[in-house]
């Protein structure tokens, strides 16, 4: 189809008759990633059950979180940032074939892009396996199995970023189900592959690395079908010049670094856990894992709904609108991450016995994920807060001060790393990236105040009351029930996951009870709306 902007259907969008509440979209996105959590816990669950924590485990989450950490510099981090904003522009103020031509002239260059990263990438593997995890090359056999796996693995990067790009698009036009549904896709071909492709290959954990790529094809053939029920399943072309992509790229350079940051943070931490004991890798795995489920759920379920509304908002000249947004995102964070934290760090040892301390991951094991995790839970508040306050910086475009705090933030981090990874080893860096989450929320919000853009609504003081009472209630209730270390480790799977239900149950009833007597109502939890 000639995309010719020329022709009448070539408007820009009417908005909705009826806006969605954010809070009923943040619901949909929310149910969805729980959904993959739980999956992606079961993953987990296998993996520590089949291969433990020990040198092949390690070199499959490096080779596996490279990719990863690439997908959030080109896909769900810096790019979503900039493309999310002038998609939104596009679709205020420009006509429908527009912003088709946007979608074609964008997935065309992206996609060439990460070819040629692909590419590079898997011809050096062995040598980029080195960066990310220097201390493996101590191994040969461990530092090998890293970088044959690596090949395997990277291409998934090409893949899930491709899925990731029509997923902003999906995101955009309030279609939040399918893009959120889509990492259910690689936990069940992580699962079927650990049990059923592993007992047939000579080395078992390969499975893992094959199953990966299997699982980036098949999440990016499911969003196809959505993509052409909003009529922008185009084909894609290059076009780095065109007027779009090189909007994009100016916002995207400057945020690859500044929407990253946590992740950066992260990948230090396997980069000097590699330099550790055996096992340091994994133990800072399964504790960053249990830590992104309610950051997955809650933090940037509601951070992938406020931006494409605050764009908008800003597109339209709503000050007053944005702010508002932003407030009711951060109350959220508040309402569900200090109780998650304070839930995970108190339950991190039971959790983690409960849900990985069979097999080959033992009750050493468990001991030091504990560590770990209780560092990492400190930091969920800190973690959520980036996650809702840096739209508020690319909805308006701005991606220099993001930047600016971002590099702060990172020579935190450092600093943090040199001061505790010596007298506290992997919880080390996990306390550190935790202390530099807080330093990135902290500055970020001077930011939006400073700036005027975010100012806050009334009964804050009311709020913050009902919030300390609710969650002093819900850490009582757990040390009620929670039973002693030793009858966790007694029990087997059945016990323990009754008497993890009962806490979960109990502490989640006691805290939203306490804040209903307290008199917080729903319409409390409605003031934000997309536009």
């Amino acid at each position: 189809m000639d995309l010719d902007s020329s022709d009448p259907k070539n408007t820009p969008d009417k908005p909705a008759k009826k806006s969605a509440g954010l809070l009923r979209s943040t619901g949909i996105v929310s149910l969805m990633t729980m959904l993959s959590r739980v999956l992606g816990l079961a993953r987990d669950v296998v993996i520590a059950n089949l291969f433990g924590a020990g040198s092949g485990a390690d070199a499959f989450f490096v080779a596996f979180k490279i990719p990863n950490f690439f997908r959030r510099l080109f896909a769900e981090g810096a790019f979503n940032q900039a493309f999310v904003p002038v998609l939104s522009e596009y679709r205020t103020n420009k006509g429908h074939l527009d912003v088709k031509r946007l979608v074609a002239d964008t997935s065309g260059t992206l996609a060439l892009v990460l070819l040629i990263v692909s590419v590079l990438v898997v011809l050096a593997a062995p040598w980029v396996a080195w960066v990310f995890a220097p201390g493996f090359a101590k191994d040969p056999d461990k530092f090998a199995l890293a970088g044959d796996m690596l090949r395997i693995t990277f291409p998934y990067l090409f893949l899930v970023s491709l899925t990731a790009f029509a997923g902003s698009v999906l995101n955009s036009y309030g279609k939040f189900a399918a893009p959120a549904f889509t990492p259910v896709i690689l936990n069940i071909t992580m699962i079927s592959s650990a049990l059923l492709l592993a007992p047939m290959m000579e080395t078992p954990i390969m499975a893992l690395a094959w199953a990966v790529i299997m699982a980036g094809s098949l999440q990016l053939v499911f969003q196809l079908p959505f993509m052409r029920q909003i009529d922008l399943l185009t084909m894609p072309r290059w076009g780095w010049n065109s007027p779009g992509v090189v909007k994009i790229r100016k916002l995207m350079i400057p945020a690859l670094f500044g929407v990253s940051v946590g992740q950066l943070n992260l990948l230090l931490d396997t980069i000097l856990a590699s330099l550790l004991e055996d096992g340091s890798v994994s133990w800072l795995y399964y504790s960053d894992r249990l830590m992104e489920l309610p950051l997955g759920v809650f933090g940037i379920a509601i951070a992938t709904v406020i931006l494409p509304s605050l764009s908008r908002k800003h597109a339209a000249d709503s000050p007053d609108a944005f702010s508002d947004t932003i407030d009711w995102a951060v109350r959220m964070v508040l309402l569900i991450g200090v109780p998650a934290a304070l839930a995970l760090a108190f339950l991190a040892e039971p959790l983690l016995i409960t849900l990985f301390q069979y097999g080959e991951f033992t009750e050493q094991d468990v001991a030091q994920a504990t560590l770990s995790l209780r560092a990492y839970s400190l930091g969920l508040l800190g973690f959520m807060l980036v996650k809702v306050l840096a739209p508020g910086y690319f909805a308006r475009q701005d991606t220099k001060t993001p930047v600016a705090i971002g590099i702060k933030a990172m020579a935190a981090n450092m600093v943090f790393n040199l001061l505790l990874i010596v007298p506290l080893a992997h919880a080390g860096l996990a306390l550190a990236t935790t202390l530099s989450a807080f330093v990135n929320a902290a500055l970020l919000f001077m930011g939006l105040r400073r700036d005027g853009v975010y100012h806050k609504s009334a009964g804050w003081t009311v709020f913050l009351g009902r919030l300390l009472v609710a969650n002093v209630i819900l850490l009582g209730v757990m040390i009620a029930l929670n039973p002693e270390s030793q009858l966790w480790l007694g029990w087997g799977w059945w016990e323990r996951s009754m008497q993890m239900a009962i806490l979960v149950v109990a502490g989640v009833a006691a805290y939203f009870v306490t804040l209903l007597v307290l008199g917080l109502r729903k319409h409390d939890l409605l003031a934000g709306r997309t536009g």
